[in-house]
């Protein structure tokens, strides 16, 4: 889909012991002074963000800083049992959290530099680098967990997600974890990939490689259009062990909240993806059913 000139991605995090942990990846399309400043598009997009454990915001354009605050502070309102705060990276995009002290912590944060682009002669193979958080989790059955937020560009989707597979790598041998998730709008469908060419690209070929969201399921709110651009891969034995079977889905907003399409593009022309993560105790409330 379309990309903004200069990348804002808001890490988001809300907890609620009772539940799964349920991870999102929204790409918010040009999210801006203008769309923070509509009430009800900001309406529709707390509702949205609220059901959500750990949320991954991209393609904000805020150079400024004035969207992003105003979100937090929409969000603060609007959920007032929890605290937002966020923590910038490079100029690339900026980074937001929100933290409890017996919920999920930052435990590190990494930005992908140009320079360590591995297995290719190209060292500047993302139009914007990669951001990876790693967390500790202790209410869920892994406790370690990396995510990283990609937006690739449409003209070299495919060429950035095979790259991917250099940033797992790396983050391996820098943190010793397989325990991964790579997760945002990867344009990874319709006119953006080829058949031929997925076979090139690692994290595909790659059967360790789980990905969660099918090329058969639809990311976008046009109903003339029907494309998995929106991922969730998962890397690792005990993260996939820790994925709620069936849960990784587009959230559909415009049927959920019963909007028009027109309604529902003024927030984004993508449905979030989602995957919800089992509890520590898991096994209590499977016993319960």
């Amino acid at each position: 889909m379309r990309t903004a000139s200069l990348l804002c991605a808001v890490w988001l995090c809300m907890f609620n012991v009772a539940f799964s942990l349920k991870i999102c990846a929204f790409n918010v399309q040009s999210f801006g002074e203008s769309k923070a400043n509509n009430k009800k598009v900001m309406g529709i997009l707390l509702k949205i963000l609220s059901r959500c454990d750990l949320s991954l915001i991209q393609e904000v354009r805020d150079s400024k800083g004035r969207a992003i605050q105003t979100l937090v502070k929409d969000l603060n309102r609007f959920d007032e049992s929890n605290s937002y705060s966020y923590v910038e990276s490079e100029r690339l995009g900026r980074r937001t959290y929100k933290e409890q002290n017996n919920v999920l912590k930052v435990k590190e944060q990494y930005q992908y530099a140009k320079s360590e682009a591995q297995g290719t002669n190209d060292t500047n193979v993302f139009s914007r680098e990669p951001f990876i958080v790693r967390f500790h989790s202790p209410t869920t059955l892994t406790k370690d967990l990396v995510f990283i937020g990609q937006h690739t560009s449409p003209k070299s989707a495919m060429k950035e997600m095979d790259e991917l597979y250099s940033v797992f790598k790396e983050i391996y041998r820098k943190w010793k974890t397989e325990n991964v998730m790579i997760l945002g709008d990867l344009n990874a469908a319709c006119g953006y990939v080829t058949i031929k060419g997925w076979r090139a690209v690692r994290l595909r070929s790659d059967p360790k490689f789980r990905w969660l969201i099918g090329d058969e399921q639809d990311t976008t709110v046009r109903e003339k259009t029907h494309c998995a651009y929106d991922r969730i891969i998962v890397h690792g034995r005990d993260i996939i062990s820790t994925i709620v079977p069936g849960s990784a889905q587009p959230f559909n907003f415009k049927e959920a909240f019963h909007l028009t399409e027109e309604e529902a593009l003024g927030v984004s022309d993508h449905f979030p993806v989602e995957v919800d993560l089992k509890p520590k105790h898991h096994y209590l409330l499977r016993s319960e059913l």
